[in-house]
Order: structure tokens, then sequence, then C-alpha cells
């Protein structure tokens, strides 16, 4: 049995005490409204302008104690606990009789005055008390609380009410992603939305979740990014610059950083490179570190972060040089590199090719290195099919990604908008699928079209928010950060 499910017993008690409720007219699910006029945390923090004040206040009983007339309930609202005192005398023989059948975790609202007791903790004298909900569960008891991990993320409901500590953590979270909005929104983007379903999964290489269209009777993709319609509307001159937040979803594995659902956001600027892009990047991630902490250097875990702008800029290639003393400059053929890859034993895999093999030798032995805030530059063409080509090295794209704690936080390009090369582009993905890769890219002939129409050269960035969101919350899974993680049932 789980931590917070009961003996039938225990239910059976609750049960029967609802019938007595039901049966003497007061059935609490039918109540539909109460008025509460202040929380928990305003009286506290305000106690001298509130002391002697009549207040309504509605929440959950977490404790009772005291005996006879007199009892003491912790009661739990959205923001913070506070004392209810009540007196038989004050609320009535028969009220106080029904008040002490009342459990933990039952939902009520009480009105009385604000006062502070012998002790000195900050209280209501409650003069009406209302039953408003009824807990038909035992929650987890107070000393040891709900600890599972598993169990705490399915019911992140129990979880809220007895580690109320975690709600910091999602008022973080909205905080942070206000703070994205309200950056882009004052640097003059504009917000939009896209599709979530399409017929093609296009934007990135990853692997799509698949569903059926009955009425169209064609398979449709969840999205795994929104870039391709993005660069449509950078096609249609909507604003000087666009971006969307919001959910993307990829049929791929789950581990502390991953989640089948998750939030991402992309961000498209006509006239501007992936330079640009590193400095919106640096900017958005310190703005809100100081919306959160008030300050750019983070402590995540044993560690401090410093998301001080400028970070630093290294190209992959100089990278892969520095820690496993491969120089590819001096590599020039595909049958050259994957004798280096075999030397390192790295997995050779059909149609490898030097630009793989330099993307496979930094994930293996550079990645772990990148603990401070780092940019990551110039990708092979290989893995960057929508990436537009340095002017020096054709086999180089102008991409980066942003890394911190070793994690990527972001992807940018500056925008491919040569219609020839990305229809090459794509062709090659195609052959790249059917060889077996689950992840290569698809053919979109109209978001060729559309670039066939002319996209301005663009700068384009995509941050994973709940990466972010880790390491500025000091968490180290990503369903810490997710209210309602993807998990596997339970029959």
């Amino acid at each position: 049995m789980s931590e917070i499910q009961n003996s039938g017993d225990l239910r059976q008690v609750r049960v029967d005490k609802l019938k007595d409720l039901i049966n003497a007219g007061r059935d609490p699910y039918k109540v539909s409204k109460y008025d509460v006029t202040d929380n928990s945390k305003y009286i506290k923090d305000n106690f001298e302008q509130m002391e002697g004040k009549k207040v309504s206040i509605a929440g959950r009983i977490m404790s009772k104690r005291g005996q006879g007339k007199v009892g003491f309930y912790d009661v739990q609202d959205s923001v913070g606990r506070i004392q209810m005192f009540v007196k038989e005398e004050a609320i009535g023989e028969e009220e106080y009789k029904w008040l002490r059948t009342y459990d933990i975790g039952d939902i009520i609202g009480f009105k009385g005055e604000v006062f502070k007791t012998k002790m000195g903790e900050v209280s209501v004298r409650a003069e009406e008390v209302s039953l408003l909900s009824k807990s038909l569960q035992t929650l987890p008891e107070k000393f040891h609380g709900l600890k599972d991990q598993d169990i705490r993320y399915r019911q992140r409901y129990v979880d809220l009410i007895v580690n109320p500590e975690i709600k910091d953590v999602f008022l973080m979270r909205n905080k942070i992603v206000r703070g994205v909005r309200e950056y882009l929104d004052n640097a003059g983007y504009l917000e939009v939305e896209t599709p979530t379903l399409s017929p093609i999964a296009g934007g990135a290489n990853a692997r799509p979740f698949i569903t059926h269209h009955n009425t169209l009777d064609i398979d449709m993709y969840m999205r795994i990014a929104n870039e391709l319609f993005l660069k449509r509307l950078v096609v249609g001159g909507l604003g000087d610059g666009v971006y969307e937040m919001g959910k993307m979803f990829r049929n791929e594995g789950m581990d502390t950083r991953h989640n089948p659902e998750y939030t991402a956001i992309e961000i498209y600027k006509p006239y501007a490179d992936f330079n640009d892009m590193m400095d919106l990047t640096e900017n958005i991630v310190a703005h809100c570190a100081m919306k959160v902490h008030g300050k750019t250097k983070v402590d995540y875990q044993d560690k401090v972060i410093d998301f001080t702008p400028p970070w630093r800029r290294v190209k992959m290639q100089d990278m892969v040089k520095e820690y496993t003393g491969v120089d590819f400059d001096l590599i020039e053929t595909d049958e050259e590199a994957i004798k280096v890859a075999k030397s390192k034993r790295i997995e050779i895999k059909p149609l490898m090719t030097r630009g793989h093999v330099i993307a496979a030798l930094f994930e293996e032995f550079c990645e772990e290195h990148l603990e401070q805030p780092t940019f990551v530059t110039h990708h092979p063409v290989e893995i960057s099919p929508l990436a537009k080509r340095n002017m020096e090295d054709p086999r180089l794209t102008d991409r980066f990604e942003a890394f911190a704690n070793t994690w990527e936080i972001a992807n940018a390009f500056s925008e491919l908008n040569d219609p020839i090369d990305q229809r090459e582009r794509f062709e090659e993905q195609v052959k790249q699928k059917e060889a077996g890769d689950d992840e290569a890219h698809m053919m979109d002939n109209d978001f060729i079209n559309a670039i066939e129409v002319g996209l301005p050269p663009t700068g384009g960035l995509g941050i994973g928010i709940d990466r972010m969101i880790m390491l500025l919350t000091n968490q180290v899974s990503i369903r810490d950060i997710i209210l309602f993680p993807t998990m596997k049932p339970i029959d």
C-alpha cells in the first residue's frame, strides 16, 4: 500500500461521519461558496494593524488539540497556516459538538477576531465555523510526511498539502516564465501561437508522438518544435521578431532531464544572426536569475553557477581538440574521421561522416566539462539541417548550443534561408531516416515553398525552459519542477 492510502477501516470511519452529517442536514458538499476576506500570511505579517479585526478565512485542518470546551486547530490555506482558537461558548454547544468530529484534512471556513495567545502565537478567536468539504482520505502523519518520491509525483495534490515548501518552487517557476515573457515583450518581440498537431513533425531531430485524425483520415504528429511555423511568420513579416512558449512532445527516453512533454520557447528575429541570439540568451537567463534571486550568481547543489553576461564562447572543434587531442582541421575525409572514431571507441553508425564524428566526440568527451555557462559554436552541417553554413568553412554552421551544469539549455542558429540548400539537406535527412534514424528530419515541402517566397537573414533561438528553471530553483530532477510529470500507470 502507498504511503497515503488508507486501510478500509479508516476510510469507513470518515464515510460514516459523512453519513451522519448528511442525515443531520449538514452535507458539506452542498456548500457552493464561502466568503474569504483574508489569508494567514497577510494576518501574520500585518498583525499590528489586524489585531482585534474580524476576518473570514478558509483552509484545511492540519492538526487539532485541546480538550473539554476549548480547542486549537491549525488551518492551512494557500499561503500558510494560522491557528484557530475555539471555545464552546463562542460557537454554541451544538456546533462545537460537530466541530470535534471533524478530521485532519477536512476543509473549513471560520470567522472571528484576530488576537495573540499567551504563547505569542497569532490566532483567530472563532465565532463561527463551517465545514466546507469532508476529506475521506487520511493525510500522511505530521512528522514523517510524504517522502516517497514516486507517490509525490503521482499525487501532487497531497504533496502540496503535506510538503507546502514545494509551493515555493512552483511560484518561482511562475516568476521565471513571466520574466522570460517580460524581457521579450519589452524588447519588441511578438508572442504568437502555432499548431500543436501537424501532418509533419519538423523543426528538430527527434522521435514524435503519432496520432490519427479521423475526419481527414490522416496521421498527425504532436509537435517536437515550433520552429518551421515561426519562420513562416517571419517570411510573412509578422512583427520585428516573434516567439512562442509552450509544450513540446518527444517520444523518447525519460530521466532526470527529460520528460515526454516539456516547456520550451523559440524566438526568431529577422535581420539578426546567431551572435545576436547569444546576447539574447545570456540576457534572458540573467534577467530571470535577477527576478528570483536578485543576483546572477546562483547556488546549484554544491556549486555556484555564474550567469552574469558575457558567457564563454568556444568552437565545437576547438573543444574536441582540447579534450581529445584530435585536430579536425587536419582531418579532411570521412574515412579518416571514422578511423579516429574507432580509436576513441565511438559507435560507428550507417552513413556516418566527418561531421557526425566531431559531434559524437564532443558529446562523449567535452560536455562533462561545461559546468559554467558556455556557448559551443559552429556545429557540423550534418547535424544542423536548418542552420546557415559558415562562410569560412561550409562544412560547419553558424550555430550554437548553450550549456550550464553540463546540460544543454539552449540551441540557436543563423537560420538557413537558401531554399536550394534547404531541400538538399532535407533530402539527406530523409536518407538518414530510411537508414534507420528515427530522429532524422522529415521532408517539408510547404516550408521550402515558404522560404522560396523569401526568408530574410534571421536569427533563431530555442531555450529549454524546464532546464533553466531547474538551475534557477536548485532542483535535480525535471519532475520536481513539473506539477504533473509523466508517470508509468499503476495497475
